[in-house]
């Protein structure tokens, strides 16, 4: 076992590993990273399962020192890395000796950034997952749902690779590319008027200052929204559009039941491309087909499964 000893948290670091699933029907939220895909590249550059426990890094500001020798990966968000003062490359693997420090600093552009460990960062499941949400209490490294603090010791493996490597280019993200998210239209769309629904498609909304790992607020022109008098139940990515006319994009985080009409359902891996942009970001959304979408995640899921 390797160890890194957390010098400096960050304003939010969390441990998540791919979700805590099979429980919303008691109205546990499944947690997980906001960028599955940078996570998953994350434990790809290991060797580890898709579903490893990975640090998610907010913002930037962390500071680690290795216990011991280990290799570890970072994606996600362009953060400056250093090793000792050394730079390394996002988006790669690199190795640790005993004693020195890595170095995470602010993000230029994404949000979000991922640390992964040879064979996971190990911590005991609550219920099933070890995927952190402050709200219900549940996960992290003690089981509490606290996030990672100063003295907290991130335990993996120290693995053992003859080089580094880094995520290949083609599939390296530009956070600072304008973003346009697929929508898969449902749940309620009928009931919209078909000027209020095609609205929230041709019109640029900015992300609100107040999202989270709940939801991604939205900020615009409004749109009438159908009353509804039920609550049903809710899935990540699911736009819901409450009585002010101002949509909000359900998270990682999100409740598990809602009561606010459905206009449609953001793709999933374009949820990732969200969870990156920054407050008063424009946004744009288009329409995609729900077979195009199950297409992309089989490919998703093939791939990092070790099945491609």
């Amino acid at each position: 076992m390797s160890l890194l000893e957390v010098i400096r948290p960050g304003p939010l670091s969390l441990l998540q590993d791919a979700g805590r699933y099979g429980w919303q029907h008691l109205g546990v939220s499944p947690a997980g990273p906001m960028d599955p895909l940078a996570a998953a590249w994350a434990n790809r550059l290991l060797g580890n399962p898709r579903g490893c426990a990975v640090l998610e890094i907010a913002l930037g500001d962390v500071e680690l020192e290795a216990r011991s020798a280990l290799w570890v990966a970072f994606t996600g968000a362009e953060m400056p890395l250093s090793v000792d003062g050394s730079p390394r490359l996002n988006g790669s693997r690199f190795r640790l000796e005993a004693g020195q420090r890595l170095r995470i600093g602010f993000a230029r552009s994404g949000q979000r950034g991922y640390l992964a460990l040879v064979g996971g960062i190990r911590a005991e499941p609550v219920l099933g997952s070890v995927a952190c949400q402050m709200r219900e209490c549940l996960g992290g490294l003690d089981g509490s749902g606290a996030r990672i603090g100063a003295g907290d010791l991130l335990a993996g493996e120290a693995g053992d690779f003859p080089w580094g490597a880094s995520v290949p280019w083609p599939w390296q993200p530009d956070y600072r590319a304008a973003q346009v998210l697929r929508v898969m239209i449902g749940g309620d769309a009928a009931a919209f008027e078909e000027a209020e629904a095609r609205a929230f498609f041709e019109r640029a909304w900015q992300l609100s200052p107040v999202s989270d790992r709940m939801g991604a607020r939205l900020q615009g022109p409004p749109i009438a929204a159908p009353r509804r008098q039920w609550s049903q139940g809710v899935v990540g990515g699911a736009i819901q559009v409450p009585p002010d006319g101002q949509p909000i994009i359900l998270m990682a985080d999100r409740q598990t039941m809602g009561g606010y009409p459905v206009l449609g359902w953001v793709h999933p891996l374009d949820l990732g491309r969200l969870a990156q942009c920054p407050a008063n970001q424009w946004l744009r959304f288009t329409v995609m087909s729900l077979e195009d979408a199950q297409d992309e995640l089989r490919a998703f899921y093939r791939f990092f499964d070790g099945r491609a």
